[in-house]
């Protein structure tokens, strides 16, 4: 399955693709997102009708991603490393955070949890001044990012 899903994100517009195990009205999300070096995830945090009780899990199966918590102004918080060959498989992302993902090796497959149901228009709070998905910026950022990320030796 993994194979098949990284070929089809490869030949995907976005370079990434996810394949579900819940159907959009569950109240758990569990899917797995395939992410190629390249695709840009505009950073966003997930807020859920303010019940604090939100999260996002996400667990690296194979490769490597790296991940980026911003405050509300931008700035970046932290810096994670995770990947399937560790020390750090996996982490839980709380409400209200804003993050992105960044791919750092081919074919990286994730098992991402959290809150439903799923609900497109509210899905993802987008945070200001970072460019749109699909833009000669947005790729450029993903770029930075990735350098950052992989030259920093994070753990």
């Amino acid at each position: 399955m993994f194979a098949q899903v990284a070929a089809e994100a490869r030949q995907h517009p976005r370079l990434r693709l996810n394949h579900n195990f819940h159907r959009e009205q569950d109240s758990v999300q569990r899917f797995l997102n395939v992410l190629q070096p390249g695709t840009y995830v505009r950073p966003h945090r997930h807020q859920r009708n303010g019940s604090s009780t939100g999260f996002e899990c996400f667990l690296v199966l194979q490769g490597a991603i790296g991940l980026l918590l911003f405050n509300s102004e931008g700035e970046i918080q932290q810096q994670l490393h995770v990947s399937a060959k560790g020390p750090t498989h996996g982490i839980e992302i709380a409400e209200d955070q804003f993050h992105t993902l960044v791919a750092l090796e081919a074919d990286s497959v994730i098992f991402e949890l959290k809150q439903g149901p799923y609900q497109p228009a509210q899905d993802k709070d987008f945070l200001n001044g970072f460019p749109q998905e699909g833009t000669t910026e947005a790729a450029r950022q993903e770029s930075q990012w990735r350098d950052l990320l992989s030259g920093s030796g994070l753990t």
